[in-house]
């Protein structure tokens, strides 16, 4: 490897004459055709292989085109969306027999659950150093500070929102005239309970229980440990008897 020089251009055929005797030009070995550089093609091919290729391996500009009409339809419906439940909503509003012109039957929903509580603050708020606009402004707050938190899944705010309700079911109850006390009290229970899907969601009666799978028991080797003494046998007594003594024989 090192006794070899590798060329780093197409070696040229020499100039000369061949054994027969004819003329050799001078001429470079065939080059391979050069891909097309037109980017129109390279776009079609993209947008060609873009069903097989999936998400992750289509080009940039194909997800991006996509991502760009998905958010156009996205508009497009929801303001179609919007447009349909407006006008749902104005025929609902338009059919239901009211007894003040002007008014929507929400807001007189809204009234019966509201004006009591109004005239409950302006009742009890009379030898407070604040004023009743200011404590029903205060409620109000309360009331989102619940609703929001809850929804989040703070149990202070959930306990919020629970207090607040029952407060305000019990002001309801208490302002309210004789007559329609009844129907004023139950029209704000029900939309405490329907707020509090909202308030309190996530929230489950039902005890949680966890059954934990016991891990695997690990390899233990079994060692088992026994106090033995083991006593060295005694070694034998040694022969004092002299070699250089033979045994007469006859």
């Amino acid at each position: 490897m090192l006794g070899k020089v590798i060329p780093m251009f197409p070696k040229a055929e020499p100039v000369g004459y061949s054994a027969s005797g004819r003329h050799v030009p001078f001429r470079f070995p065939a080059t391979p055709p050069r891909e097309s550089a037109n980017p129109s093609t390279s776009r079609w091919e993209e947008l060609r292989q873009a069903p097989q290729a999936g998400w992750h391996l289509m080009a940039n500009w194909i997800k991006a085109l996509l991502v760009l009409i998905g958010v156009c339809a996205v508009i497009i419906l929801l303001d179609t969306a919007g447009d349909i439940f407006d006008a749902t909503v104005s025929r609902m509003a338009d059919s239901v027999l009211t007894t003040r012109a002007g008014t929507s039957a929400a807001g007189k929903l809204w009234g019966v659950v509201d004006n009591p509580i109004r005239s409950y603050i302006s009742q009890h708020t009379a030898g407070l150093s604040v004023s009743a606009s200011a404590v029903y402004t205060f409620w109000q707050l309360v009331g989102w500070f619940g609703l929001i938190g809850g929804f989040i899944g703070t149990t202070g705010a959930r306990i919020t929102w629970t207090c607040w309700g029952a407060s305000s079911v019990l002001a309801v109850w208490s302002a309210a005239p004789a007559d329609g006390r009844t129907i004023a009290t139950g029209i704000a229970v029900l939309a405490w309970t329907i707020a509090s899907t909202l308030a309190l969601r996530g929230l489950s009666l039902r005890p949680v229980v966890n059954n934990f799978i016991p891990p695997a028991p690990t390899f233990q080797p079994q060692i088992e440990i026994r106090p033995e003494i083991h006593i060295p046998a005694p070694a034998p007594a040694p022969d004092d008897t002299p070699d250089n003594v033979h045994q007469f024989q006859r």
